[in-house]
């Protein structure tokens, strides 16, 4: 069974930094992308930023410029670096893994349980 463990959640205030860890523990897995969501009180889930294995990233435009992803493919870890945080950044995060059960090339799809991350301006 495949878990999403994420980490490094708190409160900062605004101007600050914070980095969020997503580790993937369990086998027979091939995470093809990982990536950060985040959902704010009485708003929908959004996507944040997502890394491909290759490397290829894509950015929300409300953080590009101050987040950056990165993955750690050996380690099975995604890290999202969050700097000039802002009031509006103030929300659950959470890790999310898009991939492949191996040997059997099945779709999977697995979520963290969500780090909270508060803003005070």
């Amino acid at each position: 069974q495949v878990q999403l463990v994420e980490s490094g959640g708190g409160l900062v205030q605004a101007g600050g930094s914070l980095t969020l860890s997503c580790a993937a523990s369990g086998s027979g897995v091939r995470f093809d992308t990982m990536g950060w969501y985040r959902q704010a009180p009485e708003k929908q889930r959004e996507l944040v930023a997502t890394m491909t294995n290759g490397g290829v990233t894509n950015y929300a435009d409300s953080v590009k410029g101050r987040f950056t992803i990165s993955r750690d493919n050996t380690k099975k870890t995604v890290y999202l670096q969050m700097n000039s945080l802002k009031s509006d950044d103030t929300a659950v995060y959470y890790c999310n893994g898009v991939g492949v059960v191996i040997p059997t090339y099945r779709y999977l799809e697995a979520w963290g349980q969500g780090t909270l991350v508060t803003v005070s301006s």
